[in-house]
């Protein structure tokens, strides 16, 4: 059938009205799609060792990112980060802190203060002074000493709950939406901590003349929290004892004689069969700054009390 130009027309003009009218939903869809991919982004939250991650990401969720940049080769606490850290640090949402001289770089970088949480500030008046600060070396991140402050505040589990608490109220001011989700997941952290907490109570009033060595001065605050009796030297597992450590023990055990060595991790088996001749028994109390090979914080602070009964029969 042969078709008159001006019909041919129409036929033209009426197509190109339809096929703009079909494509309008779809350029709506595409901008729509645009902007539920940028809400849907979560905040990027940093950290600074595994307490914290896990008390983020207990309390998060999947409602943001926790990025935790120390390998686990190296301890945390002297831990340094390069140039591309920083720039990744200077882009996060949050960076959370624990505060007590742990972060030691964190002077000599530039971070935006508004971005900073320092889990720890609801009782830096309860920070441990330390006596004294002895230069050692061990790990990837070579010679440093323990600072004046002690800064293993999470092992008085309940500055633990506090430090939690300033994660739940930072990821709130952030999230406001979520603000009833952050405090369901902080109560129920909570409520595992004050188990911890107990537990640990009431294992050592069932002795609490028992007197300790600490192979590490990292256990301040569990001293203060549940009132163990304990001094330190300063050992490492993976190393076998000078004659000056030795001797350095034997003085200590003088006037603080103890029965049990407290360990962050497994120590080597020479020195375990030396200390066992003296009568002195080795536990672990893994610290768990560092991100474990299995397991996760609570399991491992589980673990930990179990060896702390071996001390309390």
């Amino acid at each position: 059938m042969k078709i008159s130009y001006p019909v041919l027309l129409l036929f033209l003009l009426f197509g190109t009205i339809a096929l703009t009218s079909c494509s309008t939903p779809n350029s709506q869809s595409n901008s729509s799609s645009s902007q539920i991919q940028v809400s849907n982004s979560k905040p990027i939250i940093y950290v600074t060792n595994y307490p914290l991650k896990y008390f983020a990401e207990y309390i998060g969720g999947d409602t943001i990112q926790v990025q935790f940049p120390i390998p686990t080769d190296v301890d945390p606490a002297f831990w340094q980060p390069n140039a591309e850290i920083i720039s990744q640090l200077q882009q996060g949402d949050l960076i959370l802190l624990n505060g007590a001289t742990y972060e030691k770089w964190l002077d000599k970088v530039s971070l935006p203060e508004s971005k900073l949480i320092n889990t720890s500030s609801q009782f830096q008046d309860q920070y441990i002074p330390r006596k004294s600060a002895i230069t050692h070396s061990h790990g990837p991140e070579g010679e440093h000493s323990h600072t004046d402050i002690a800064f293993t505040t999470w092992l008085n589990l309940k500055f633990a709950i506090k430090q939690a608490q300033s994660i739940r109220d930072a990821l709130s001011e952030i999230m406001p939406e979520k603000k009833e989700t952050f405090r369901a997941n902080y109560q129920a952290l909570e409520k595992d901590l004050l188990d911890l907490d107990r537990q640990i109570q009431n294992i050592v009033a069932t002795n609490p003349e028992q007197n300790f060595i600490a192979s590490h001065p990292v256990y301040h605050y569990l001293k203060q929290r549940y009132g163990i009796k304990l001094e330190s030297v300063h050992w490492e597992p993976e190393n076998y004892p000078t004659k000056a450590q030795w001797q350095e023990l034997k003085v200590l055990l003088q006037k603080h004689p103890a029965k049990w060595m407290i360990w962050e991790a497994d120590p080597d088996s020479e020195t375990v069969a030396q200390l066992k001749t003296m009568g002195i028994n080795s536990l672990v109390f893994a610290s768990v700054a560092n991100a474990p090979d299995t397991g996760d914080f609570f399991g491992i602070m589980q673990q930990n009390i179990e060896n702390l009964k071996q001390a309390f029969p």
